[in-house]
């Protein structure tokens, strides 16, 4: 495929707004013009789940076409669809209709936002059409692959209305069903949990690997909320991941061998490195440099503890190595705020602990030390059960932070690495996300609880 640059189409975004009276129209079957993975065919892109796991995924050369068929020719006015890897790439496209399935009329062409894997809605061309066809001519990542998740048409009869624009604090869409546990909405293939029960009576928190998660695992800790979206909680007082941890977690750690248990966890292929390590090394790796891209709501965080260094503070994403991390990414609200803070810390290289650097993003809480700053109500911050989004990104020594909400940036910062001691090619990597408890000392019964409603990992020469 051809590599497009990554932009956002502003003429797009303006064309992405509702249409109050549009319908949801029934999609009788989907096909494609060959090129389609055989996991993941075009019925997968009508089945009603935006998982990863069940997407339509093709490569036909210069271009894919999924084919949508109504059964009958009925007015047509909107087309949406929910991208895989969409907030991690723009695609352009084209839409096409038919009456007969011979004729075509173009309706529509752009670029989708590369903001969101959520639905995007575009008003095309009002026509009467029996069949729809997308057509993908390319992607900025240069992935010869399209992914589309889920797709919706819209007509012009009353009804339900399309979905509006992806991450809309007001009205949020993200095609979660709630009657699901999460591996049905979320493709968690990549990662396993951690739930601070003992069921094995190790003495240790419980580990639930990959097959377990991806086969409907739920529990008091993890769980799917009424509103679709993947529900962390986390206790002070529940069980440590070891003897040498003084916090409790609730929080999924990435596994880029996708269950394979053959492959270790600690070993190369199963984990991620910076490409500032040795090109000859690279090749070893399961990854190489990565996104993470999360939408979430910080819904509950502990009142109890004895200082504010501990009350209300939790880490919501990570970058961890094989000793120290790159980035602990923290939320905290302190029991007499409207608003929580959200600041990182940078750990470099040593197996003895390294040195941090504390950045502030909304609020100004930290000092450059990790030291408490400030305790007053962070004006910028954010509210418990208010969506908003990160990015986790590192590109060979740089590594990027980035807060916003409804597609517009709150907030970014950027560390230069080269003196951190990750070029080594004995460092590996891996995502982590979910609640890593900052509190040792609230009531036991004291928890933190995060929503997250999109989650995504993605790496330079990690395939399908």
């Amino acid at each position: 495929m051809i590599v497009i640059k990554k932009a956002v189409n502003f003429t797009l975004l303006m064309c992405m707004s509702s249409v109050a009276t549009a319908a949801q129209l029934s999609i009788q079957s989907a096909s494609d013009w060959g090129g389609a993975a055989s996991k993941y065919p075009a019925s997968n892109a009508i089945d009603g789940s935006t998982a990863w796991a069940s997407r339509w995924a093709a490569s036909n050369g210069s271009s894919e076409n999924l084919v949508l068929d109504l059964g009958s020719a009925q007015s047509v006015t909107d087309v949406a669809i929910a991208w895989g890897k969409g907030d991690d790439r723009t695609h352009r496209f084209e839409v096409r209709t038919s009456v007969d399935g011979s004729s075509w009329a173009k309706v529509f062409a752009g670029t989708s936002s590369g903001k969101s894997e959520t639905y995007e809605n575009y008003d095309m061309e009002d026509v009467k059409a029996r069949y729809v066809r997308i057509k993908v001519f390319e992607n900025s990542d240069g992935d010869e692959y399209t992914n589309i998740k889920e797709v919706r048409l819209y007509g012009s009869d009353s009804g339900t209305t399309p979905p509006v624009e992806p991450g809309d604090p007001n009205n949020p869409d993200y095609g979660l069903d709630s009657s699901q546990p999460p591996s049905y909405n979320f493709d968690l293939w990549d990662w396993y949990l951690s739930v601070p029960t003992d069921t094995d009576n190790s003495g240790t928190a419980d580990s639930i690997k990959e097959d377990q998660l991806n086969n409907g695992y739920e529990s008091q800790y993890f769980y799917t909320g009424t509103d679709g979206g993947m529900v962390f909680e986390c206790t002070v007082g529940g069980y440590k991941t070891s003897k040498n941890t003084s916090y409790t977690r609730t929080e999924l750690r990435e596994m880029l061998r996708r269950g394979d248990t053959s492959v270790g966890t600690s070993s190369a292929e199963n984990n991620w490195a910076f490409s500032s390590i040795p090109s000859s090394s690279q090749g070893e790796f399961g990854g190489i440099d990565g996104i993470m891209n999360a939408t979430l709501a910080v819904n509950r965080v502990t009142t109890t503890a004895s200082s504010n260094q501990q009350n209300g503070r939790i880490i919501i994403g990570q970058i961890h190595a094989e000793h120290n991390e790159p980035i602990r990414l923290y939320y905290h609200k302190l029991p007499g705020n409207a608003k929580g803070a959200i600041y990182f810390a940078h750990e470099t290289s040593k197996s003895d602990g390294g040195d941090e650097t504390w950045y502030n993003l909304l609020g100004s809480m930290v000092k450059s030390n990790g030291d408490l700053n400030s305790t007053s109500n962070p004006s910028d911050g954010i509210e418990l059960d208010e969506h908003f989004s990160y990015q986790i990104k590192v590109k060979g020594d740089t590594l990027s932070v980035t807060l916003s909400q409804a597609g517009k940036e709150l907030a970014s910062e950027e560390v230069n690495m080269a003196s951190s001691g990750y070029d080594d090619a004995d460092n590996y990597m891996y995502f982590k996300a979910g609640i890593y408890l900052q509190d040792k000392t609230g009531d036991d019964d004291d928890f933190a609880k995060a929503t997250f409603y999109q989650l995504t990992n993605t790496h330079d020469n990690y395939g399908y």
